[in-house]
């Protein structure tokens, strides 16, 4: 399996859902970025289940260990090594899904594939695999900070119908924690939170869309012409658990406009060259202009509902199947820090590559 992200900014996730532990290993971070453990851990506590009425109960500390890379607090330019410890894993909670395939999971497309699959949890198709990306993307954001000022968040935009109206250069980090679905908006984010919770009663699930923002990416990152900035952070997050859809800038909605209405006029303001509007959404020719790029990603409901459903069996005969264990009802509030990691890797990279090439 390609369990690699990235050409000199590279991370290798690792471990199962319920084995003993999962991580990454960084590859290719610069020497001299000061890191501990306490860079690291609060992106994971972000992403830890059981840190709100409003995702899975499962308990984790997420913990990490940095086990190499580093010395006296500095990187120092050899790979870096995470580990996180499974504490909470209840693998016979999955029992029944040993020999069933749960709709719309990985479980048949992997068994098809390699002929075995770790069913407890899902195993390397579980969203548990994140904790990797998330640690690494920690390192990726330090580095951005600290040698270029770029700044990355990402929030809850919209849960089923319930959109909020998000400003990509005004929202700020405090606005989006300040509430359990991370969404900025007071307002509709109580109303998010009251659906969610009547979607888990139900024994059902939802999806929406999450706003991704990285701010104070200077002009030239990007790489044509397979290579292109939103390319790869199309593919970056369309890499993440039940992701479902990208779009950049203006996105889907700019085909309502014409090309008078849509492009963005270039003024030179105080030296600097500065486009009127943003929906190409900080990203021109695949290439960064200095804008803030700002992007959506889709997710689905979380397959996992108390219901009985239709499916098959190892042996492919029809058979039904009732979701159990301890499930998001929706994956959106601890996405959010997935989505600003995975940014994170594809903005080091970049950044890495341009400085190789064009510096």
């Amino acid at each position: 399996m390609a369990n690699t992200f990235g050409q000199l900014f590279r991370v290798t996730t690792w471990g199962e859902s319920h084995g003993g532990g999962v991580g990454a290993v960084v590859d290719g971070c610069p020497p001299r970025v000061p890191l501990t453990e306490a860079d690291i851990q609060p992106e994971l506590d972000r992403r830890r289940p059981g840190q709100s009425a409003i995702v899975t109960p499962r308990q984790e500390s997420d913990t990490v260990q940095i086990l190499s890379g580093t010395f006296e607090g500095l990187t120092l330019g050899t790979p870096i090594a995470l580990w996180v410890k499974n504490e909470d894993a209840r693998p016979e909670a999955y029992a029944e899904m040993a020999t069933k395939f749960r709709p719309s999971h990985a479980d048949y497309t992997y068994h098809v594939k390699y002929g075995i699959r770790a069913w407890p949890g899902g195993g390397r198709s579980s969203a548990r695999e994140t904790v990797g990306r998330v640690a690494a993307g920690a390192i990726a954001k330090k580095l951005l900070r600290t040698r270029w000022g770029v700044e990355i968040l990402a929030c809850v935009l919209q849960v089923q119908d319930l959109c909020a109206a998000v400003d990509p250069d005004k929202v700020t980090l405090a606005d989006i924690e300040a509430n359990p679905v991370r969404c900025p908006d007071p307002a509709v984010a109580e109303q998010m939170i009251r659906l969610i919770e009547q979607r888990r009663a139900e024994g059902d699930s939802v999806g929406g869309i999450i706003l991704g923002v990285a701010r104070g990416v200077p002009p030239g990152w990007g790489e044509p012409v397979f290579d292109r900035l939103e390319a790869d952070l199309a593919k970056a997050m369309l890499s993440l658990p039940a992701s479902k859809g990208f779009d950049i800038g203006s996105g889907f909605a700019g085909v309502r406009l014409t090309g008078r209405e849509h492009n963005d006029p270039f003024r030179n303001i105080g030296g600097r060259v500065r486009t009127v509007t943003n929906r190409s959404g900080g990203v021109q020719g695949g290439i960064s202009n200095g804008e803030t790029i700002y992007f959506r990603v889709a997710f689905k409901p979380v397959a996992t509902i108390m219901h009985e459903q239709e499916t098959v069996d190892v042996h492919f005969q029809n058979t039904t199947l009732k979701g159990r264990g301890r499930h998001d009802p929706c994956v959106l509030p601890r996405a959010v820090p997935m989505v600003e990691a995975m940014t994170a890797l594809v903005l080091a990279d970049h950044a890495l590559r341009h400085h190789a090439q064009c510096e």
